[in-house]
């Protein structure tokens, strides 16, 4: 069995010094039942280590910052002892471990049956169609060998025998059999951390019938895969690989190559890299990976070929297929953190602590700078033009400034309440809570901005000069905060306590201003304006549906709460008595009309049809449904004066803006 770690993996000084070869754990994974959606996955460590083996199963996976509790999902564990296979007694301890009592030297089995339906990237699916796992979900951790290599072997089934297997990981040896060709073979990763960073796709390939569809593409050197399962016979593969690799390439560059010159062939970090897809009805995210990630996104986003064969979208027109451009910007985003959080890392992450949460308040850096250089190196790799690019960051700001909470809540404070907060949205979170993703991602525009127009530097020079100083390893913030003052010639304290610890607006305007930009409000005439000028988030259908209601606005001055079905408005008098009439004002509006329920009551599901009426400054009733009550809710609606305003970006200089987005002045 091969012992040496795989690409990027370190292992820890304890584990080097180790006077004689550590057991090293082996897992055997296979599809058990695949209408039962079960995994089976037995451990063996070939010598006991010790008198009492403790295992366990991780509570939550690195880059979701939740604890999920995997080890519920485990239906069947048991373990066994010696060449004869004698059971072991285990012990629970707590919620995900257990305890064998054993003799040591003598190699030791634990079996267990994992029910895998959760069609997300954070956990594990088994069907019919298709297979998937993160190996947090399936492979126990045997506590005390975390540094020791770890084996995984994947073996098929007749219900999996045709299927193929993607990985990040590599095979230990060529492969001799077709079964092995198809990737039921071994792999090996350096230790847990990495076996647990280490995602398995399988499926049947669409060439021989399936769901699964293979393609490959070098970027500088590094060969990658991308598998996509799920998506339509229509799918344009092609034209996905030559985006992604595009993706792929503006990013080694950003991160290797100064001059701004390609960067050198091999240059990045890992061996080989593997996108794993999920193409669904509905769904959007992703999980980054040392040497690879997993997706998932709607598969009408998905590009898609002509009845000639031509793709039906081009770089010239992708603001035509906003979902494909939302699906690049989210390739770009997690091959982005392939350098930007699984190498350089907060400090508080050198080793993971797979059984409880692990705090930082560095997620405003990690996720929002990250998503800062999402759709900007869209830019950079030719994908969108500028003026396209300021329309999805419009959509940014647009959002954070919609959002209360950012007065509340520093992205420091967010990224600490992660496991709390931003994966447990709730009705009052607009109110109380800022994203570290959003909000994070306009303080590294500020950043960003500020050193170009003091002229020294850029954001792009600090992240290449912090990946160089950590060695591509763990960061502080005070790491950040020399290195900026080192490349700027002067202290970003003042900033870096403002824009991350404190809660005052950010200085977008004047920052545009200086790079060609002019950042200016505009009235929104429609539901969403209506919805923000009386301070509600809601659904709109047959009824609008309040999902929360803005402390300090027209709605909660009024007595609305989250929950309330608001079926019907009610006008001072009867139809005729200075109100204008729904019926005419439909004419000179898209929107559907209003409907009489009574001689002063009308019927709403939407509301752009309160813009039909003439009634800011009347004394009116929101007839809303509360636990099978209805209540009459004293409204004042705002006058078209008072309406809230929508940020707008416009783009003045092209030359300037230009120079920002293409990365010019970033080297060095």
């Amino acid at each position: 069995m091969s012992k040496r770690p795989v690409a990027g993996q370190t292992v820890s000084k304890s584990a080097q010094k180790s006077p004689g070869p550590q057991p090293s754990p082996h897992y055997e994974l296979r599809a058990h039942d695949v209408h039962a959606h079960l995994w089976e996955a037995v451990l063996r460590i070939d010598a006991a280590h010790s008198s009492t083996v403790s295992l366990s199963m991780p509570v939550w996976i690195a880059g979701s910052y939740m604890v999920r509790e995997f080890a519920k999902h485990i239906q069947q564990i048991e373990a066994r002892q010696g060449a004869r296979g004698k059971a072991l007694a285990l012990t629970q301890i707590n919620k995900n471990t257990w305890q064998a009592s054993c003799t040591p030297g003598k190699p030791v089995w634990v079996r267990i049956l994992v029910h895998a339906h959760d069609n997300s990237v954070r956990s594990a699916w088994l069907d019919a169609d298709r297979g998937f796992f993160n190996p947090t979900s399936l492979c126990l951790r045997v506590h005390g060998l975390d540094d020791a290599p770890h084996r995984i072997t994947l073996l098929p089934t007749p219900a999996t025998a045709k299927w193929r297997v993607i990985t990040g990981l590599e095979p230990d040896a060529p492969p001799k059999t077709a079964a092995e060709r198809r990737g039921f073979c071994a792999y090996t990763a350096g230790g847990y951390e990495e076996l647990a960073d280490s995602p398995f796709e399988l499926g049947l390939p669409v060439e021989e019938g399936g769901r699964l569809w293979v393609g490959e593409f070098s970027a500088r050197g590094t060969p990658h895969v991308f598998a996509v399962a799920g998506a339509l016979p229509s799918f344009d593969g092609a034209r996905l690989l030559a985006d992604t690799q595009r993706i792929c390439e503006a990013a080694i560059d950003f991160w290797h190559s100064p001059t701004g010159k390609p960067a050198r062939k091999g240059s990045a970090p890992m061996r080989r890299y593997a996108f794993m897809l999920n193409a669904v009805a509905d769904g959007y995210g992703g999980l980054e990976h040392r040497h690879s990630t997993a997706l998932i996104a709607k598969r009408g986003d998905l590009p898609a070929q002509s009845a000639s064969g031509s793709s039906t979208l081009s770089a010239a027109h992708l603001p035509n297929g906003e979902g494909y451009t939302r699906l690049l910007g989210l390739i770009s985003h997690e091959y982005f953190h392939t350098w930007n959080v699984k190498r350089l890392r907060p400090a508080e992450f050198e080793r993971y602590a797979f059984d409880a949460e692990q705090y930082t308040q560095l997620l405003w850096f990690f996720e929002g700078f990250t998503s800062y250089y999402d759709d900007l190196l869209l830019v950079r790799a030719g994908l969108i033009q500028p003026d396209h690019y300021l329309s999805l960051l419009e959509k940014t700001i647009q959002g954070v400034l919609a959002q209360p909470g950012r007065k509340a809540q520093s992205v420091a404070q967010a990224s600490f309440d992660a496991w709390v907060k931003y994966y447990r949205p709730d009705s009052n979170s607009p109110n109380a809570n800022v994203s570290y993703y959003t909000k994070g991602s306009l303080v590294a525009l500020c950043f960003d901005l500020t050193l170009r127009s003091e002229g020294r530097t850029t954001l792009d020079a600090v992240m290449r000069e912090l990946y160089k100083r950590t060695g591509g390893g763990p960061m502080s913030e005070a790491q950040f905060a020399k290195t900026l003052a080192d490349l700027s010639g002067r202290s970003f304290a003042p900033e870096i306590a403002a824009w991350v610890h404190g809660t005052e607006e950010l200085p977008l305007k004047a920052l545009f201003g200086a790079h060609g930009v002019s950042l200016q409000t505009q009235r929104q005439a429609n539901s969403a304006g209506m919805a923000a000028s009386l301070g509600l988030v809601v659904s709109e259908g047959h009824v609008v549906q309040v999902k929360a209601v803005i402390q300090g606005g027209v709605a909660h001055a009024a007595g609305f709460a989250a929950g309330d079905e608001w079926w019907a408005l009610e006008t001072p008098g009867a139809q005729g008595s200075g109100v204008q009439s729904p019926a005419s004002a439909s004419r000179k509006s898209a929107a559907a009309p209003m409907t009489c329920a009574a001689s002063n009551t009308w019927r709403i599901g939407s509301l752009q049809q309160l813009r039909q009426m003439a009634l800011p400054g009347q004394a009116l009733a929101a007839l809303v449904v509360r636990d099978q009550r209805v209540l009459r809710l004293p409204l004042a609606l705002p006058s078209p004066a008072q309406e809230a305003d929508t940020p707008r970006l416009a783009l003045l200089d092209v030359a300037a803006c230009t120079r920002w987005v293409g990365g010019a002045g970033a080297r060095g």
